[in-house]
């Protein structure tokens, strides 16, 4: 009896073992349910993941190769892939070369040397810091959170706008692109000049003629700040390369599309018309949301276009497009942006037209 009552005893020191290295197994499914043990598989199922997918592509690509060279040899494609590469070819250069002296400006140069800089009187500082633009060469990417270093070292907030529109559209990496976008046409490059600095220093003088301290909000700090300034200036290249590039690439997909796809009837059917030609390229400038230092080629593609509804496009995209709404949104806050934004479209296109009478 003894043997009898120490026999289910002595499994059950046992059967606890032999439970607690199968305990792990019977709770198993549970923790892979919640995802703790399956972190393993579901690591290897990543890693695995990406060469499958990538071996799936080529082999659809192998595949439909048929298929993919007709459609490669199409007369509308290779007229497609013309226009795209040389965009953005013809682009490239100026963008990388105004991404770095961004980059330099915004990391290495103080934001209180323009406080010192600009005249003390409002009215004065507006013209003096729209042409600062012409010195200080840089993307409309780079110059908002330049105005909102200058707002927040004191600097009246007229005059912080009216550099965030000029600076874009009248510095000399602008200009020269545009120059050499328009070979045959230098007269571009004076009127891009003029009727940009217009609407910067109008907009100035408009802000501080009805503007409202509660409309726009303290700017934030940026975000290069408190970084050493190798790492500062290498981040914001890299940065605005990726950024920008990305807007570039867009635009000159949205370039060729428009000479290669879109019916010539329709593009001439709008370009006969004055009046609705400057309207559809502004509106055109807002959504591509092209890096200033590219987008004159793009304008320059857009040769069923007038040159004062090409003027409106260069003009109006620096100054107010998807993305600058958006950061404008983020530095100054939604009140700022949408009174700032809709009055600067209005002007722009008006300058413009009116510019564009005069000089093209």
């Amino acid at each position: 009896m003894a043997i009898t009552k120490e026999a289910p005893d002595r499994p059950g020191p046992g059967s606890g073992a032999e439970g607690g290295s199968h305990a792990p197994h019977a709770h198993g499914s549970p923790d892979a349910d919640t995802g703790a043990g399956a972190s393993p598989q579901d690591s290897r199922g990543r890693h695995l993941n990406s060469p499958l997918l990538l071996t799936m592509l080529l082999v659809l690509a192998v595949a439909a190769q048929g298929p993919l060279r007709r459609v490669l040899a199409a007369p509308v494609t290779q007229s497609w892939m013309t226009v795209f590469v040389a965009v953005v070819v013809q682009a490239l250069p100026f963008l990388v070369l105004g991404v770095v002296l961004s980059a330099v400006i915004a990391v290495y140069v103080p934001p209180s040397f323009f406080a010192r800089a600009l005249p003390k009187r409002p009215a004065l500082a507006v013209p003096a810091a729209g042409m600062a633009g012409v010195v200080l060469p840089g993307c409309e990417c780079a110059s908002v959170p330049v105005a909102g270093a200058l707002v927040r070292r004191g600097v009246t907030p007229a005059a912080a706008l009216a550099f965030l529109l000029s600076a874009p559209a009248i510095n000399p990496i602008v200009l020269t692109a545009t120059a050499v976008a328009f070979p045959g046409n230098p007269e571009m490059v004076l009127a891009r000049f003029v009727a940009s600095l217009l609407v910067a220093c109008a907009m100035g003088w408009l802000w501080q003629r009805l503007g409202r301290g509660e409309w726009m909000r303290p700017p934030e700090r940026p975000s290069y700040e408190g970084l050493g300034k190798g790492a500062a200036f290498w981040g914001s290249v890299r940065h605005d390369v990726m950024h920008a590039g990305g807007f570039l690439v867009v635009g000159a997909m949205a370039a060729a599309t428009l000479k290669a796809v879109v019916p010539a009837s329709w593009l001439n059917a709008a370009a006969d018309n004055p009046l609705v030609a400057i309207l559809a390229l502004a509106v055109l400038a807002v959504l591509l949301s092209i890096c200033s230092e590219a987008d004159a080629f793009v304008a320059a593609s857009l040769t069923q276009f007038s040159l004062t509804s090409r003027l409106a496009f260069l003009v109006v995209g620096p100054m107010i497009d998807l993305k600058l709404f958006a950061m404008q949104t983020a530095t100054f806050g939604r009140a700022f942006a949408l009174r700032f934004a809709p009055a600067t479209f209005a002007l722009a296109i008006l300058v413009s037209a009116l510019v564009g009478t005069v000089l093209l």
